[in-house]
């Protein structure tokens, strides 16, 4: 928008979950992983945005990894499509934390579902 220039930027976050009663996690799973858009000044205020929003989820963040913004992605060649450009475009414009994904993690162990080539 003109006239305004915002410091803000927004950043690509993997955070990995443990459990926690009332995490809304599947039943079974060990964890999760979530792919979020937080915006910031920096990457350090938008983990510490994610983190602090994650435990008023009831969720217990453990790891947070941080993939830059979208010009440091594009310039370690990701290919960001427009969904995932829209998602960002929202967390910016409403200076929030966009969670874009979530996978649950399940322990295998005892799984006999094989899991290598037939």
């Amino acid at each position: 928008m003109p006239g305004k220039a915002s410091r803000q930027k927004v950043y690509t976050l993997l955070v990995h979950l443990g459990r926690k009663a009332g995490d809304g996690l599947p039943e079974g799973a060990t964890g999760a992983a979530l792919m979020c858009y937080a915006s910031g000044v920096d990457e350090a205020e938008a983990v510490r945005e994610t983190v602090a929003i994650l435990k008023q989820a009831d969720m217990a963040p453990l790891d947070v990894t941080g993939y830059g913004t979208i010009e440091e992605r594009e310039a370690q060649g990701h290919e960001i499509d427009a969904e995932e450009r829209a998602l960002m475009q929202r967390a910016l414009d409403e200076n929030s934390v966009i969670v874009a994904q979530m996978t649950p993690f399940f322990d295998d162990a005892g799984n006999d579902s094989g899991g290598g080539e037939a």
